[in-house]
């Protein structure tokens, strides 16, 4: 199987653990269902980086890297490891690295994984989606993340499923919001990704006015603080989509964005600031914080430390974890 495939027909035959055999990256230890590696995407000395390969998923247990994503399939592993390309450049490199002739030679000791014939990799499928509101967990994150108040018109509570081979489910659940693609991006404490296509999220407002964040939560924590918000609010949804957003931002007269104190926050400051000189960074905001959401975090811990009984509260009894 050879030639340039789509973003879809990746994700159902490439494998995380195939994609990194292809890059030179070979796990440290096997356990149980989970292959360990040092992380690929930062240096390390402990090896937090984790995929199930049954599943096609990984998640990035250890610090930050400059993508700023922590988890997802193997697109999302393509973008955090050939960060800042694109998602089209990204799906290029993949076609190059791998040249699609598919198969599941991870080229892995044994010791770690027996081999095994070419197969489909199953990935996520949402089930449903509802209102906030009917699930306790996922109340109790937004809650904890400080948006609840404000979580309402964006968020909605996303069910889905992974299937393996032998059609057994295992089912999940997460905090979602729909961006302009049709894509849903998710977040809960364990993961982080998007079920279909990648895009910016939009909130109309005020045509001369725009703010820009890189994550929903970010901007939430922004609104909280804000009364009678008028401005149109972009949010990137992974610092990819930093070009994507200059293009249309060059529309506003009045730009802000208020990305992370980090390095990837800083370069998509300075790639805005580059190519549109009038913007106006709101990083000073949240000065000592890695994120506008962080500051809300703590803002809200110095709250229950005031107050002690509301450390009884609600949503720190609730122990129900994010499956069923």
């Amino acid at each position: 199987m050879t030639g340039n495939y789509s973003a879809q027909e990746i994700r159902e035959q490439l494998s995380p653990v195939d994609l990194l055999a292809r890059l030179g990256h070979h796990p440290a230890y096997k356990s149980g269902k989970e292959l360990f590696y040092h992380s690929m995407l930062r240096v390390e000395n402990t090896p937090s980086f984790c995929i199930d390969d049954n599943l096609g998923v990984w998640y990035d247990h250890g610090g930050a890297n400059p993508s700023g994503i922590k988890g997802g399939n193997v697109i999302d592993l393509a973008l955090a490891y050939w960060y800042p390309l694109t998602f089209r450049e990204v799906l290029e490199k993949i076609n190059e690295v791998c040249n699609l002739s598919i198969k599941s030679e991870h080229s892995i000791n044994n010791d770690y994984v027996r081999p095994r014939k070419a197969t489909k990799i199953p990935h996520y499928r949402i089930s449903e989606i509802k209102a906030l509101g009917n699930n306790p967990a996922i109340t109790a994150y937004l809650q904890k993340r400080g948006v609840w108040p404000v979580a309402h018109e964006l968020f909605r509570e996303v069910y889905y499923f992974v299937e393996d081979e032998k059609k057994l489910r295992k089912h999940f659940f997460s905090a979602g919001w729909q961006n302009e693609n049709g894509g849903w991006e998710v977040n809960n404490p364990y993961f982080k990704g998007c079920f279909g296509p990648k895009g910016l999220t939009v909130i109309p407002g005020d045509s001369e006015r725009l703010v820009i964040f890189e994550a929903m939560m970010d901007y939430l924590s922004w609104k909280f603080e804000q009364e009678n918000t008028l401005q149109t609010a972009l949010i990137l949804n992974g610092v990819t989509f930093v070009e994507a957003a200059i293009h249309r931002a060059a529309d506003y007269p009045d730009i802000t964005v208020f990305f992370d104190n980090d390095d990837a926050g800083k370069m998509a400051s300075q790639a805005f600031l580059k190519a549109l000189p009038e913007t106006n960074d709101g990083s000073t905001a949240y000065s000592g914080f890695k994120d506008y959401n962080a500051m809300r975090m703590n803002e809200l811990d110095a709250l229950y430390r005031v107050v002690p009984e509301r450390q009884t509260g609600f949503f720190d009894q609730v122990k129900v974890g994010f499956s069923r």
